[in-house]
C-alpha cells in the first residue's frame, strides 16, 4: 500500500488529509494566526524590513488576512487563486515588482502550508491525490492548462506521483464508506466557485467496494455568487448604487462599475488605489444623495471589506435556519441594519439556482438516469444548507435518500482513501472523463 496525501485545493478553503488507522485525519496547520485543520486559500506578500526590498514575507490563510488588514497599503493580498487555473488570459500578476504565474502562486501557497504543518510532504508521502472540479471556473476554461499548472506546482514540492480525481468523486468515496449494499450514488459538491455533480455506481465484490462511473457535470456557480447577491441587494443601494448625480443640465446614474469590486472583499482595498476611487470622490459634490457616497468612501478608506463579508456570510448562514434575519454592519450606521427575508434572498439567487439545477439536469439526461434509479444523494459543501438549494433535490428525490455531512472535509478525506488503493486508476479523472 502506497502512503499518500489527499489535497483539496479549494477556491475558498484548502484541506489536506492522510490515512490514519482505519480512517483518515486532517493535516493540522500552526500559523501565526493559530491552529487549524483547514486553511483559507489566500496569500499575503510583504516586503521584509530586514531582508531587503527584494525579499518578501509570505503568509497564507488567516495569517494572510490578518497581515492584509493590518497593512492594507503595503501588503499584496491574493485570494480565490484557483479561479485562474484554467484561464489562458491569466498570464500572471505582478507582486512587488515580480511576475507570479499561477503555478508560482500555487507553489508558494502550498509550501507555506507545508511549513505550517512542519512536515516534508513529498518525503513523507510518496503519492499525492489532488481534487479537481468537474468544470473549472471561468469562461472558455482550459482544463488541460489547469492540470498542467497543477502538475508544475506539485512537482516543485517534490511530488512525481500525482493523481487527479474529480472532487465530487472523492466526496462520493468518503460517503461510500457508510454503504453496506450496492448503490447508485449522486454526489453534489457545492464549493466557493463551482457546483459539481458525479453519478457513480458502487458495487461490492469479494467484500471490497468498487466503483463504476456513470457521468458528471458542473457549473461555475456556488456560494460566492450567493454572497454577492446579498451585497448587491442589501449593501450597494445604501452606498449609492442606483442613485444619481448632476452633470451640467443632465441627471445621470452613478456608474454601476464602482460596485463591481464587491465581487471579492479584498478588491475593495485595491479599489482604494485606483483612479475610479478618486472619480467616485469627485461625484460627492454633484450627487443627489451625497450621504450614500460618503458611506461608500468611508467603507473603502477604513478597509471594511473583510468585516463586511463576514457579516454577509453570517446572515446567509442564519437564513438557512430562519425565515428572516437581521443583517447588522455598524460601519454603515443606521443603514447598516436591515431585515433580510429568506423569500427575498431566494428571489435574488433565482438565476444562480437555475444554473445549478440545469447542471443537475445535464448529468441525469447525459446518463439517461431516472431520479427513481438513484439510491443515495450525498450533498457536500456549505451551500448545501441553503434551503432553496436543498429543495432542488427534495423535489426530485425521496427525502430519505438525501444525506449530508463532512461539508468541509469530505473531499480531502476521500482523496486520502483513494490514494492508498491499488485500483487507484479506477478513480482518477482520466478514467472518469465523459
Amino acid at each position: 500500500m502506497t502512503s499518500s496525501i489527499g489535497l483539496d485545493f479549494g477556491t475558498t478553503n484548502t484541506v489536506l488529509a492522510v490515512r490514519s488507522g482505519n480512517g483518515t485525519r486532517s493535516i493540522g496547520f500552526d500559523s501565526p494566526a493559530g491552529h487549524s485543520d483547514s486553511m483559507r486559500t489566500c496569500l499575503s506578500f510583504m516586503k521584509h524590513p530586514q531582508l531587503g526590498a527584494s525579499a518578501l514575507s509570505v503568509e497564507a490563510g488567516a495569517a494572510a488576512i490578518r497581515t492584509f488588514i493590518d497593512n492594507p497599503g503595503e501588503c499584496r493580498f491574493l485570494q480565490s487563486i484557483k479561479t485562474f487555473a484554467a484561464s489562458r488570459l491569466f498570464q500572471g500578476t505582478i507582486v512587488h515588482g515580480k511576475r507570479q504565474q499561477f503555478e508560482d502562486l500555487m507553489d508558494v501557497f502550498l509550501k507555506r502550508l507545508e511549513t505550517y504543518s512542519q512536515q516534508d510532504w513529498a518525503q513523507r508521502y510518496g503519492r499525492i491525490v489532488v481534487g479537481r472540479p468537474v468544470a473549472f471556473a471561468g469562461t472558455n476554461a482550459d482544463e488541460a492548462l489547469a492540470l498542467t499548472r497543477y502538475q508544475t506546482a506539485l512537482a516543485r514540492l517534490g511530488f512525481d506521483d500525482v493523481h487527479f480525481v474529480h472532487e465530487p468523486v472523492a466526496a462520493a468515496f468518503y460517503f461510500a464508506e457508510t454503504l453496506r449494499t450496492d448503490a447508485t450514488v449522486l454526489v453534489a459538491d457545492f464549493g466557493g466557485g463551482t457546483t459539481d455533480y458525479s453519478l457513480i455506481r458502487f458495487e461490492f465484490e469479494g467484500g471490497r467496494i468498487h466503483a463504476r462511473p456513470l457521468g458528471h457535470s458542473g457549473v461555475g456557480i456556488a456560494g460566492d455568487n450567493f454572497d454577492f447577491r446579498i451585497i448587491d441587494n442589501v449593501v450597494s443601494p445604501v452606498i449609492g448604487k442606483g442613485s444619481h448625480y448632476k452633470s451640467f443640465d443632465k441627471v445621470l446614474e452613478i456608474p454601476s462599475n464602482y460596485y463591481a469590486s464587491f465581487g471579492r472583499w479584498n478588491q475593495l482595498s485595491i479599489f482604494k488605489t485606483l483612479k475610479d476611487f478618486q472619480d467616485l470622490k469627485s461625484l460627492v459634490r454633484s450627487s443627489l444623495e451625497p450621504e450614500k457616497l460618503e458611506l461608500f468612501i468611508d467603507l473603502i478608506d477604513n478597509d471594511e471589506g473583510y468585516p463586511l463579508y463576514q457579516a454577509v456570510s453570517a446572515a446567509k448562514m442564519r437564513l438557512s435556519e430562519s425565515d428572516e434575519t437581521e443583517f447588522v454592519f455598524p460601519p454603515l450606521g443606521a443603514a447598516g441594519r436591515k431585515t433580510i427575508r429568506r423569500a427575498d434572498f431566494e428571489n435574488w439567487i433565482a438565476d444562480d439556482l437555475a444554473g445549478i439545477e440545469q447542471a443537475l439536469d445535464e448529468v441525469l439526461v447525459k446518463t439517461e438516469t431516472s431520479p427513481l434509479a438513484i439510491d443515495k444523494v450525498f450533498l457536500t459543501g456549505g451551500t448545501s444548507f441553503v434551503p432553496a438549494v436543498r429543495r432542488i433535490f427534495e423535489n426530485r428525490f425521496d427525502r430519505d435518500k438525501i444525506e449530508s455531512g463532512g461539508e468541509l472535509l469530505s473531499i480531502a478525506h476521500g482523496l486520502a482513501l483513494i490514494g492508498e488503493r491499488d485500483d487507484i486508476s479506477r478513480w482518477t479523472s482520466d478514467r472518469l472523463a465523459a
